[in-house]
């Protein structure tokens, strides 16, 4: 079985966190592409977010977790792409949700809402949950049409 493709990206708010994400999700087992930035120089989260999003829509990866100041912006951005379903978390509860009830694809959080912590518990709940499918399906369906 092939692990699950992630894709992480942020912008300049906390690289260090997307690093430190990225090493976490690795030694769960699966295959990361950590597609920067790599300095801390000042850069734009839509570009960002739309790039991460489009490895997902080319089938280059299964998951995305983004991250920026607030996680509002660079999700925005994801959601631009069609087949994305990106929603921003700061609270595990809600990140299994995302998962369980709308089959989203992306992950986004604030690296100035969330400490590293609680962001590791968060791409935890998020990865390990599954899509419920049967009623929420339909509504996924309702968001995608």
């Amino acid at each position: 079985m092939t692990a699950k493709r992630v894709v992480i990206s942020s912008d300049h708010a906390d690289i260090e966190l997307r690093k430190t994400i990225a090493k976490h999700v690795a030694a769960k087992g699966f295959a990361v592409a950590d597609i920067g930035p790599m300095t801390s120089e000042s850069t734009h989260y839509p570009l960002h977010g739309k790039a991460a999003a489009e490895t997902i829509v080319a089938g280059e990866a299964d998951l995305g977790i983004l991250i920026c100041g607030t996680g509002q912006g660079i999700m925005m951005a994801a959601n631009k792409v069609d087949g994305i379903r990106c929603g921003v978390c700061s609270d595990v509860f809600s990140a299994k949700m995302i998962r369980a009830h709308n089959d989203a694809n992306m992950l986004s959080m604030g690296a100035r809402v969330i400490g590293e912590g609680l962001a590791l518990e968060i791409v935890d709940a998020f990865l390990e949950a599954e899509f419920e499918g049967g009623r929420h399906a339909t509504r996924v369906e309702m968001i995608e049409g």
